[in-house]
């Protein structure tokens, strides 16, 4: 069924409706060298909520505090229709190692920073941004409850964290009678897809909402990038922009390409643009609940948004999947050979809920 901004999704087992959409705020500020200055932003955001969105997504660190600093200024007249979500524990203040972290002086500090900068008196939503294998997760999830209690964070969420870390954590706030999780924000596009061995299964098991980044693999399923990039000099000293940060980082390889490939091939079938079937691709997940677009330009949010109405053929879906699958691993893929299937079920048929 053909989407819309307003067709609003319950976020994970919490009662929060979210747009199918959320709109990312990356590209608010041009102080990492792409990116949009005030008006241009304030175009793309008034765009976006006057179609009906109100899933919004910041960082404190985002174009160094300016994205968050925008927001401020942009919901003024209408913060209470919103839904506000921004991060904590990329570092702050450079040389300061407790400005950084997942650790409650952080965590505190953090969203007093984010209050501040978003000119507002609570967050809807707060990620925790990076694991760091260090912070224990009871004195998080306390943090986090007791910000809940103050009222200042109205939910939890997690981001870039191992599976088993999110699921003990979950089992824990349920335990204690803490604040829950409710969405794990992770990269997941056709490009990568290996957040379907543990992260996406454990978190519809554990009722989190996932909220993709990268829906689009870092602009390749636009088709933007060619053979040509893979070889391509480095940039000048001091140039920096989306794409050359995108190579440097190895976001383009030749599999990824490939897979563009076929994205493009089935996206012309359909009549729509690979970025509009790229995304619409990430939506069809029942695991989703809406990914994260960024756009620098009007007609790049424009085109975004018309996804919300893209509709696959099942070959298309199928020529997607070979294209761009990958080895589940260990146990995956044992656990889904007939051999064990038959050693365990017998000859009974029952219901995959995978």
């Amino acid at each position: 069924m053909p989407l819309t901004l307003d067709t609003y999704r319950l976020l994970g087992r919490s009662g929060l409706r979210v747009s199918p959409l959320a709109l990312g705020t990356a590209t608010f500020g041009t102080e990492w060298g792409w990116g949009v200055a005030e008006e241009g932003a304030r175009r793309l955001f008034d765009q976006y909520v006057e179609r009906g969105g109100n899933f919004i997504d910041t960082a404190p660190t985002y174009t160094d505090g300016t994205a968050e600093r925008m927001l401020g200024k942009f919901t003024r007249g209408n913060r209470e229709s919103l839904v506000l979500a921004t991060k904590y524990t990329t570092l702050r203040r450079p040389g300061d190692p407790n400005s950084g972290g997942p650790h409650r002086k952080n965590l505190f500090a953090s969203v007093e920073a984010s209050l501040r900068q978003l000119n507002t008196d609570y967050l809807d939503l707060l990620y925790l941004h990076v694991w760091d294998f260090t912070t224990p997760v009871e004195e998080i999830l306390r943090g986090m409850d007791d910000l809940v209690r103050q009222g200042k964070i109205h939910y939890v969420a997690m981001s870039s964290a191992p599976a088993w870390q999110v699921s003990r954590m979950q089992t824990v706030a349920d335990l204690r009678g803490w604040a829950p999780l409710v969405a794990l924000q992770v990269e997941y596009s056709l490009v990568e897809r290996t957040g379907e061995r543990d992260l996406l299964p454990m978190a519809r098991e554990m009722g989190l909402g996932v909220v993709p980044f990268s829906p689009l693999g870092g602009g390749v399923l636009t088709g933007k990038y060619t053979r040509a990039d893979l070889t391509a000099a480095d940039p000048a000293p001091g140039e920096s922009t989306r794409k050359s940060f995108n190579l440097a980082v190895g976001a383009v390889t030749e599999r990824k390409l490939e897979i563009a490939d076929v994205l493009a091939d089935v996206a012309k079938e359909i009549g729509c643009t690979p970025a509009q079937a790229g995304l619409a691709w990430t939506l069809r997940n029942p695991a989703v609940t809406a990914p994260i677009i960024g756009a620098r330009t009007p007609d790049q949010l424009e085109d975004n948004l018309a996804a919300l109405t893209v509709e696959f053929a099942e070959p298309q879906l199928a020529r997607l999947a070979e294209a761009s699958a990958i080895q589940l691993g260990i146990p995956h893929d044992q656990l889904a050979s007939d051999h064990l299937r038959t050693a365990t079920r017998g000859d009974l048929t029952i219901e995959d809920r995978r």
